[in-house]
């Protein structure tokens, strides 16, 4: 009986960790893959002109030509979560930075009306924690969530004015997980590491109906995740169960953009996008020996604006915001995802030569307090509220 009431509690920590919220406020969803598309709030979908394209249209591929390679890194810098308890205490996690890598190469063939992409991203990632001391720590104390996507593309341009991509995408998921297995002063706590390999698929569609406009959508399937892992207690006790096997399955959702870019003239570049992540669809997880755990998250949007203006020369700046819908009801609320309505601002400079570019571009991401309510667990109630900058670059060559 012990063993399953301690693997119920494993069970519905790692649910509200890789369940929807929104990284840091934004979900466990990543939405930011390229300096340049950041710089104007991710509104990319319509544009999609560099080899970042593979994840915001793959269709828009086909305007690059010969050989593209392209890297990239974005830095969540000092995230910053606040608390207030009812009782007017205050915490705050523990500062971290967090890296996410991108890579991506593009092949269009000399006057053919195909192109081939390969990408390496994350679109879903999460690292949050807490001092081991926190008045919720038994609903979560840390989480570092890893979801990394490889991403072949083909994408095709049956007329000069649309085109058309699709490709499959591998991916590898780990998790690591600690939370207080019971109330302080015993410091046990409760650990979970495991890790899945899952797969799914992109697509998108790229049409221009006029030398001014372009209309821009994207698909991202659906995933589930079999993580297959080790749970345990720390320090071990021989009151307490020994390190055992465990599995959990759980789902990730599809996410569909569309977007409509209008320059009017060769300077200018300014788009509108809207952004649906369907969290809606996880219902429900299955833990091994434990049975099935309601889920009641919802979807939501990301409203997203940019503008780009080229300077000449080759050099550009962007500019960008996006506003993000919360997802996470107030009784299934995890500080391991610290989830609210969030605005997003950015600005980026970069240079688009003949055989080198790069973009940097700065974000910054936050909200006003969430008031926390009504909890399952009540040791979260309370107000949340998220604050951090990121810097992103990217670096790409023609050949």
């Amino acid at each position: 009986m012990r063993q399953v009431q301690w693997l119920g509690g494993m069970a519905c920590a790692i649910i509200a960790v890789l369940a929807p919220g929104h990284v840091f406020g934004l979900g466990s969803r990543i939405p930011n893959q390229d300096a340049a598309a950041i710089a104007r709030g991710n509104a990319f979908v319509a544009t999609a002109d560099n080899p970042s394209a593979i994840y915001y249209n793959p269709a828009g591929i086909t305007q690059l030509h010969g050989h593209n390679v392209q890297a990239g890194a974005l830095s969540y810098l000092n995230v910053d979560v606040d608390y207030e308890s009812p009782a007017g205490a205050h915490i705050q996690n523990h500062k971290d930075t967090i890296y996410v890598p991108q890579l991506h190469y593009i092949f269009s063939p000399k006057d053919k009306p195909v192109s081939f992409g390969l990408g390496m991203y994350a679109p879903f990632g999460l690292g949050v924690e807490w001092p081991d001391d926190a008045p919720f720590r038994d609903a979560g104390i840390e989480v570092r969530l890893n979801y990394i996507t490889v991403n072949p593309v083909l994408a095709w341009r049956p007329l000069p004015t649309l085109s058309v991509g699709i490709g499959p995408t591998f991916v590898y998921s780990d998790i690591k997980l600690r939370q207080g297995a019971f109330p302080l002063p015993v410091p046990y706590e409760f650990r979970f590491k495991g890790d899945g390999w899952t797969y799914g698929f992109n697509a998108g569609i790229l049409w221009k109906p006029h030398a001014k406009w372009s209309v821009g959508v994207k698909y991202f399937s659906a995933t589930d995740v079999d993580y297959e892992g080790t749970a345990s207690f720390e320090p071990g006790s021989p009151f307490l169960p020994t390190p055992s096997h465990t599995k959990a399955h759980l789902n990730f959702p599809q996410i569909v953009a569309a977007g409509v870019s209008f320059r009017p003239s060769t300077n200018w570049n300014i788009e509108v996008d809207i952004d649906w992540t369907d969290w809606n669809v996880v219902k429900d997880a299955t833990i091994e020996g434990v049975g099935v755990i309601p889920l009641t998250w919802s979807s939501s949007f990301f409203y997203e604006f940019g503008v780009t203006r080229q300077l000449g020369n080759g050099y550009f700046v962007g500019v960008g915001y996006f506003f993000s819908e919360a997802s996470m009801p107030d009784e299934n609320y995890t500080p391991l995802v610290p989830d609210s309505d969030l605005h997003v601002g950015s600005l980026g400079v970069g240079y688009n030569g003949v055989r080198w570019t790069w973009a940097v571009a700065a974000q910054a991401i936050g909200g006003n307090y969430r008031n926390v309510d009504g909890a399952v667990n009540p040791t979260v109630n309370g107000r949340y509220r998220l604050f951090t900058p990121t810097l992103s670059i990217s670096v790409g060559c023609r050949f």
